[in-house]
Protein backbone atom coordinates (compact mmCIF):
# COMPACT_ATOMS: atom_id res chain seq x y z
CA UNK A 1 0.00 0.00 0.00
CA UNK A 2 1.07 3.55 -0.68
CA UNK A 3 2.20 5.72 2.23
CA UNK A 4 -0.54 8.14 1.15
CA UNK A 5 -3.35 5.60 0.79
CA UNK A 6 -6.46 6.86 2.62
CA UNK A 7 -4.56 9.85 3.99
CA UNK A 8 -6.68 13.00 4.10
CA UNK A 9 -4.73 15.74 2.32
CA UNK A 10 -5.84 19.39 2.19
CA UNK A 11 -4.18 21.30 -0.67
CA UNK A 12 -4.54 25.05 -1.18
CA UNK A 13 -3.83 26.50 -4.60
CA UNK A 14 -5.16 23.21 -5.98
CA UNK A 15 -6.61 24.72 -9.15
CA UNK A 16 -3.34 24.95 -11.10
CA UNK A 17 0.43 24.53 -11.10
CA UNK A 18 2.11 22.64 -8.27
CA UNK A 19 -1.20 22.21 -6.43
CA UNK A 20 -2.85 20.58 -9.42
CA UNK A 21 0.14 18.31 -9.93
CA UNK A 22 -0.02 17.24 -6.28
CA UNK A 23 -3.72 16.43 -6.62
CA UNK A 24 -3.02 14.24 -9.66
CA UNK A 25 -0.17 12.35 -7.99
CA UNK A 26 -1.87 11.84 -4.64
CA UNK A 27 -5.13 10.76 -6.27
CA UNK A 28 -3.21 7.95 -7.98
CA UNK A 29 -1.84 6.91 -4.58
CA UNK A 30 -5.26 6.64 -3.00
CA UNK A 31 -5.42 9.82 -0.92
CA UNK A 32 -8.63 11.54 0.06
CA UNK A 33 -8.16 15.10 -1.11
CA UNK A 34 -9.62 18.44 -0.10
CA UNK A 35 -9.13 20.86 -2.99
CA UNK A 36 -9.06 24.57 -2.19
CA UNK A 37 -8.57 27.72 -4.25
CA UNK A 38 -10.73 30.69 -5.22
CA UNK A 39 -12.01 29.36 -8.56
CA UNK A 40 -14.60 26.63 -8.01
CA UNK A 41 -14.89 25.77 -11.70
CA UNK A 42 -11.15 25.15 -11.95
CA UNK A 43 -11.24 22.98 -8.84
CA UNK A 44 -14.01 20.95 -10.46
CA UNK A 45 -11.87 20.55 -13.58
CA UNK A 46 -8.86 19.37 -11.58
CA UNK A 47 -10.95 16.92 -9.57
CA UNK A 48 -12.51 15.42 -12.69
CA UNK A 49 -9.17 15.06 -14.48
CA UNK A 50 -7.65 13.39 -11.41
CA UNK A 51 -10.45 10.81 -11.38
CA UNK A 52 -11.74 11.88 -7.97
CA UNK A 53 -15.37 11.94 -6.87
CA UNK A 54 -17.61 12.91 -3.95
CA UNK A 55 -16.52 9.85 -2.01
CA UNK A 56 -12.79 10.55 -1.93
CA UNK A 57 -12.62 14.31 -2.35
CA UNK A 58 -14.12 17.61 -1.27
CA UNK A 59 -14.09 20.91 -3.11
CA UNK A 60 -13.71 23.67 -0.54
CA UNK A 61 -13.35 27.13 -2.13
CA UNK A 62 -11.00 29.33 -0.11
CA UNK A 63 -9.51 32.82 -0.34
CA UNK A 64 -6.20 33.05 1.54
CA UNK A 65 -6.86 36.73 2.08
CA UNK A 66 -10.00 35.95 4.11
CA UNK A 67 -8.63 34.18 7.18
CA UNK A 68 -11.81 34.80 9.19
CA UNK A 69 -13.45 32.02 7.17
CA UNK A 70 -10.81 29.39 7.97
CA UNK A 71 -12.23 27.93 11.23
CA UNK A 72 -15.57 27.22 9.55
CA UNK A 73 -13.88 25.72 6.51
CA UNK A 74 -11.71 23.54 8.72
CA UNK A 75 -14.76 22.30 10.62
CA UNK A 76 -16.36 21.41 7.27
CA UNK A 77 -13.27 19.46 6.19
CA UNK A 78 -13.04 17.54 9.46
CA UNK A 79 -16.78 16.83 9.48
CA UNK A 80 -16.44 15.35 6.00
CA UNK A 81 -13.45 13.04 6.58
CA UNK A 82 -12.98 12.92 10.37
CA UNK A 83 -9.36 14.05 10.27
CA UNK A 84 -6.71 15.95 8.34
CA UNK A 85 -3.44 14.08 7.92
CA UNK A 86 -1.56 16.47 5.64
CA UNK A 87 -2.00 20.19 5.06
CA UNK A 88 -0.25 21.59 1.99
CA UNK A 89 0.00 25.38 2.17
CA UNK A 90 0.58 25.92 -1.53
CA UNK A 91 -1.59 28.89 -2.50
CA UNK A 92 -0.01 32.31 -2.92
CA UNK A 93 0.75 35.24 -5.18
CA UNK A 94 3.96 36.67 -6.63
CA UNK A 95 5.09 40.19 -7.53
CA UNK A 96 6.66 42.02 -10.46
CA UNK A 97 7.40 45.60 -9.36
CA UNK A 98 10.28 47.63 -7.96
CA UNK A 99 10.05 48.41 -4.25
CA UNK A 100 10.28 52.14 -4.89
CA UNK A 101 7.20 52.01 -7.13
CA UNK A 102 5.09 49.68 -5.01
CA UNK A 103 2.56 51.19 -2.59
CA UNK A 104 2.44 49.73 0.88
CA UNK A 105 -1.06 48.41 0.18
CA UNK A 106 0.40 45.93 -2.33
CA UNK A 107 3.10 44.87 0.14
CA UNK A 108 0.38 44.25 2.72
CA UNK A 109 -1.78 42.32 0.25
CA UNK A 110 1.07 39.99 -0.68
CA UNK A 111 2.01 39.47 2.96
CA UNK A 112 -1.64 38.81 3.89
CA UNK A 113 -1.97 36.04 1.31
CA UNK A 114 1.49 34.49 1.37
CA UNK A 115 2.26 34.71 5.08
CA UNK A 116 -0.78 35.40 7.26
CA UNK A 117 -2.99 33.19 5.10
CA UNK A 118 -0.67 30.19 5.53
CA UNK A 119 -0.21 30.83 9.24
CA UNK A 120 -3.93 31.31 9.88
CA UNK A 121 -4.94 28.13 8.05
CA UNK A 122 -2.24 26.15 9.84
CA UNK A 123 -3.43 27.46 13.23
CA UNK A 124 -6.96 26.46 12.29
CA UNK A 125 -5.93 22.88 11.44
CA UNK A 126 -3.35 22.42 14.20
CA UNK A 127 -5.73 21.62 17.10
CA UNK A 128 -7.14 18.69 15.15
CA UNK A 129 -3.65 17.34 14.38
CA UNK A 130 -2.67 17.69 18.03
CA UNK A 131 -5.83 15.84 19.06
CA UNK A 132 -5.15 12.98 16.64
CA UNK A 133 -1.46 12.99 17.71
CA UNK A 134 -0.18 13.05 14.13
CA UNK A 135 0.03 15.25 11.09
CA UNK A 136 2.19 16.74 8.39
CA UNK A 137 2.29 20.44 7.52
CA UNK A 138 3.82 21.33 4.15
CA UNK A 139 4.66 24.92 3.27
CA UNK A 140 5.57 25.97 -0.26
CA UNK A 141 8.15 28.69 0.16
CA UNK A 142 10.64 29.58 -2.60
CA UNK A 143 14.33 30.11 -3.25
CA UNK A 144 13.21 33.73 -2.81
CA UNK A 145 12.73 32.78 0.82
CA UNK A 146 16.50 32.38 0.98
CA UNK A 147 17.60 35.43 -1.03
CA UNK A 148 15.89 38.37 -2.69
CA UNK A 149 15.73 39.25 -6.36
CA UNK A 150 14.65 42.12 -8.60
CA UNK A 151 10.93 43.02 -8.58
CA UNK A 152 10.12 40.70 -5.67
CA UNK A 153 10.73 42.66 -2.46
CA UNK A 154 7.33 41.92 -0.87
CA UNK A 155 7.14 38.40 -2.28
CA UNK A 156 10.61 37.56 -0.97
CA UNK A 157 9.77 39.10 2.41
CA UNK A 158 6.66 36.94 2.71
CA UNK A 159 8.63 33.80 1.94
CA UNK A 160 11.42 34.70 4.38
CA UNK A 161 8.74 35.16 7.06
CA UNK A 162 7.40 31.66 6.44
CA UNK A 163 10.78 30.17 7.32
CA UNK A 164 10.93 31.98 10.66
CA UNK A 165 7.43 30.91 11.67
CA UNK A 166 7.46 27.31 10.48
CA UNK A 167 11.01 26.55 11.66
CA UNK A 168 9.82 27.60 15.12
CA UNK A 169 6.56 25.69 14.81
CA UNK A 170 8.43 22.53 13.84
CA UNK A 171 10.22 22.50 17.18
CA UNK A 172 7.05 23.18 19.13
CA UNK A 173 4.88 20.46 17.57
CA UNK A 174 7.50 17.70 17.42
CA UNK A 175 6.19 16.32 20.73
CA UNK A 176 2.78 15.87 19.09
CA UNK A 177 4.19 13.72 16.27
CA UNK A 178 3.57 16.50 13.73
CA UNK A 179 6.11 17.08 10.95
CA UNK A 180 6.75 20.39 9.18
CA UNK A 181 8.26 20.50 5.70
CA UNK A 182 9.42 23.71 3.99
CA UNK A 183 9.71 23.44 0.21
CA UNK A 184 11.83 25.94 -1.72
CA UNK A 185 11.07 25.67 -5.43
CA UNK A 186 13.15 27.52 -7.95
CA UNK A 187 11.70 28.24 -11.37
CA UNK A 188 8.71 25.99 -12.01
CA UNK A 189 6.71 26.22 -15.23
CA UNK A 190 3.42 27.50 -13.81
CA UNK A 191 1.36 30.67 -14.19
CA UNK A 192 2.85 32.30 -11.09
CA UNK A 193 4.52 35.05 -13.12
CA UNK A 194 1.38 35.56 -15.22
CA UNK A 195 -0.70 36.14 -12.08
CA UNK A 196 1.92 38.19 -10.22
CA UNK A 197 0.91 41.65 -8.99
CA UNK A 198 2.34 44.82 -10.49
CA UNK A 199 2.70 48.09 -8.59
CA UNK A 200 -0.76 49.23 -9.65
CA UNK A 201 -2.39 46.01 -8.44
CA UNK A 202 -3.02 44.60 -11.91
CA UNK A 203 -1.68 41.18 -12.88
CA UNK A 204 1.61 40.94 -14.75
CA UNK A 205 0.01 38.88 -17.53
CA UNK A 206 3.31 37.59 -18.91
CA UNK A 207 5.06 34.25 -18.61
CA UNK A 208 8.65 35.08 -17.64
CA UNK A 209 11.26 33.63 -19.98
CA UNK A 210 13.04 31.92 -17.09
CA UNK A 211 9.71 30.56 -15.81
CA UNK A 212 9.01 29.05 -19.21
CA UNK A 213 12.32 27.17 -18.93
CA UNK A 214 11.72 25.97 -15.37
CA UNK A 215 11.12 22.43 -14.20
CA UNK A 216 7.63 21.00 -14.63
CA UNK A 217 5.03 21.27 -11.89
CA UNK A 218 4.83 17.47 -11.91
CA UNK A 219 8.57 17.11 -11.26
CA UNK A 220 8.26 19.53 -8.35
CA UNK A 221 5.25 17.65 -6.97
CA UNK A 222 7.11 14.34 -7.05
CA UNK A 223 9.96 15.86 -5.00
CA UNK A 224 7.45 17.15 -2.46
CA UNK A 225 5.71 13.79 -2.19
CA UNK A 226 9.02 12.00 -1.66
CA UNK A 227 10.04 14.54 1.00
CA UNK A 228 6.77 14.07 2.91
CA UNK A 229 7.14 10.29 2.85
CA UNK A 230 10.72 10.47 4.13
CA UNK A 231 10.05 13.03 6.85
CA UNK A 232 12.29 15.73 5.42
CA UNK A 233 12.33 19.19 7.03
CA UNK A 234 13.40 21.35 4.08
CA UNK A 235 14.03 20.68 0.40
CA UNK A 236 14.96 22.60 -2.74
CA UNK A 237 13.18 21.80 -5.98
CA UNK A 238 14.66 23.42 -9.03
CA UNK A 239 17.49 23.55 -11.48
CA UNK A 240 21.11 22.93 -10.65
CA UNK A 241 22.08 26.60 -11.08
CA UNK A 242 19.50 27.59 -8.46
CA UNK A 243 20.90 25.13 -5.95
CA UNK A 244 24.37 26.50 -6.73
CA UNK A 245 23.09 30.02 -6.04
CA UNK A 246 21.84 28.93 -2.61
CA UNK A 247 25.21 27.40 -1.81
CA UNK A 248 27.05 30.50 -3.00
CA UNK A 249 24.78 32.83 -1.01
CA UNK A 250 25.62 30.89 2.15
CA UNK A 251 29.36 30.50 1.76
CA UNK A 252 30.40 33.35 -0.57
CA UNK A 253 27.85 36.13 0.02
CA UNK A 254 29.90 38.98 -1.48
CA UNK A 255 30.58 37.06 -4.67
CA UNK A 256 26.93 36.05 -4.80
CA UNK A 257 25.85 39.71 -4.57
CA UNK A 258 28.08 40.70 -7.48
CA UNK A 259 26.71 37.92 -9.67
CA UNK A 260 23.02 38.30 -8.80
CA UNK A 261 23.06 42.02 -9.57
CA UNK A 262 24.06 41.22 -13.14
CA UNK A 263 21.01 39.02 -13.71
CA UNK A 264 18.16 40.17 -15.92
CA UNK A 265 15.25 41.67 -13.94
CA UNK A 266 12.06 39.85 -14.93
Amino acid sequence: MSFFSNKVVWITGASSGIGEALVNSLARQGSKIILSARKTDELQRVRTQAGLNDTNSLILPLDLGDSAAFPSLTDTAVARFGRIDILVNNGGISQRSYAEDTPLSIDRQIMEVNYFGQVALTKSVLPFMIRQKSGHIVVISSVSGKFGFFLRSAYSASKHALHGFFDSLRMEVHRHNINVLLVCPGKVKTNISVNALKADGRTHGVMDESQEKGISAQACAEKIISAIQHGREEIYAGQRKERTALWMKRFFPRLFSKIIRKQKPE
